[in-house]
């Protein structure tokens, strides 16, 4: 992908990860700043900039608490497996960038708990 598709698949990501961070928890987001954050991988992930504990219900059945660093693991993840089910570059990109995620998210202090919000 060239720089400039590069830019808009972000956008893109991160327009629909905020909607699905509304989505998934109850009244606790209300919107706000997030925090980009690059990965070692290649993967790519945002967070509410916030240190607060958010309640989250998710389609699942998970309903717990996720710092805002986790709810933004979870969401990204969610984002990136709803891109990637279809065809085409875009669909491959997606699945590439939630397998990166989901390594990296292995290492996180609430991985037991993403892994129940997402799976």
């Amino acid at each position: 992908m060239n720089q400039h598709n590069t830019d808009d698949y972000h956008l893109f990501c991160r327009i629909v990860a905020v909607q699905t961070a509304s989505t998934l928890t109850t009244s606790d987001y209300t919107g706000g700043y997030w925090d980009f954050f690059t990965l070692s991988n290649g993967g790519f992930y945002m967070s509410p900039s916030s240190d607060r504990v958010f309640r989250v219900a998710c389609d699942n059945m998970f309903e717990g608490d996720l710092s805002a660093d986790a709810l933004g693991i979870t969401t990204c993840l969610y984002t990136y497996s709803h891109l990637s089910v279809s065809n085409g570059r875009f669909a491959r990109v997606s699945a590439c960038r939630y397998h990166r995620l989901r390594e990296y998210m292995f290492e996180h202090p609430e991985a037991l708990v993403i892994l129940g919000a997402t799976d």
